[in-house]
């Protein structure tokens, strides 16, 4: 089948956002593995930063029209709950 220019775009910017996404998991992820370290304020201040940034991207996608709104914000939430099951082992431990 055949996409038309828009619907090209609109692949490569869910890709490219999925893939920002996926690095965030695997900083999560590895935080999540050495919880036996102490945690480390740099490390959390690198996944809000990260966060915010993919925020952003997403914000940028949503007003180009190249990605719904609602896709962006299930992106996001995916991620921060993630971000608070990794809250939530650092506060129980």
């Amino acid at each position: 089948m055949e996409h038309t220019e828009e619907q090209t775009y609109q692949l490569k910017a869910l890709e490219l956002l999925k893939a920002d996404a996926e690095k965030i998991e695997q900083l999560i992820k590895v935080q999540m593995d050495n919880l036996t370290l102490p945690s480390c304020p740099l490390y959390e201040e690198v996944l809000d930063t990260q966060m915010f940034g993919l925020s952003r991207e997403i914000d940028f996608a949503v007003k180009l029209g190249l990605i719904e709104r609602e896709t962006g914000k299930n992106l996001m939430d995916t991620l921060e709950k993630k971000l608070s099951i990794l809250h939530e082992a650092y506060t129980n431990k």
